[in-house]
């Protein structure tokens, strides 16, 4: 069964589909998500799961945590809980032992500031983490781009057409059943790109449509 375009959500034959951002798609309907205009996978910008063009990639933001008058006070109840701390630790060393603290409404409330400051502290981590998590999806051409390679090799380079194909777009290389491709290498998951010994034309040919000779 063919998947779905990822625009729109119609099936994706072999011979045009373009593999990307965990999606298939055409190679028509591969297009930056603001301005429609026609990308590829050398000049996209993935975010999301989207596919954008370098003008309209959104950029991304995070939270500043800024001092307000609410987060240095916990600031600073945050130091005088650990100057506590510190002092029934500079008193066991000293061999005179140490008062034990009781679980006062006042240590109550210290332990809740320790928890709202944890809070913070973990928004801000989770906002870093999102923009590093952005950076790898810009990744995700090179990987596809790799995966490629390793189901076309690149030793052999003379192949053979096993259909005949009428090409789409002008970039592509028509083909009849036998027709000799010569200089084949892979330039995107399912497409290669060759050299036509009866037309004497290059251009981009569905992989699953030759075989080595």
């Amino acid at each position: 069964m063919n998947p779905p375009c990822g625009r729109c959500n119609k099936p994706v034959y072999p011979t045009e589909k373009i593999n990307c951002l965990d999606k298939y798609w055409h190679k028509g309907c591969f297009s930056c998500e603001v301005c429609k205009m026609a990308l590829s996978m050398t000049n996209y910008k993935g975010f999301e799961k989207k596919p954008y063009c370098t003008m309209h990639y959104p950029k991304t933001s995070f939270t500043i945590v800024t001092d307000t008058p609410e987060n240095l006070r916990l600031k600073q109840q945050s130091m005088l809980n650990s100057q506590a701390l510190y002092k029934e630790e500079f008193e066991k060393n000293k061999g005179k032992g140490f008062s034990v603290v009781v679980d006062t409404p006042e240590m109550q409330r210290v332990k809740k500031t320790q928890d709202q400051i944890s809070n913070i502290k973990y928004h801000e981590e989770f906002e870093k983490s999102k923009i590093r998590s952005d950076c790898v999806c810009m990744s995700d051409w090179f990987c596809s781009f790799i995966s490629s390679l390793c189901v076309f090799p690149l030793i052999q380079k003379r192949y053979q057409a096993m259909y005949s194909y009428m090409a789409a777009e002008a970039d592509e290389l028509s083909l009849q059943e036998g027709d000799l491709i010569l200089d084949v290498e892979p330039i995107d998951e399912g497409w290669v790109f060759g050299f036509n010994q009866r037309t004497g034309q290059r251009g981009m040919l569905p992989a699953n449509y030759v075989r080595p000779v």
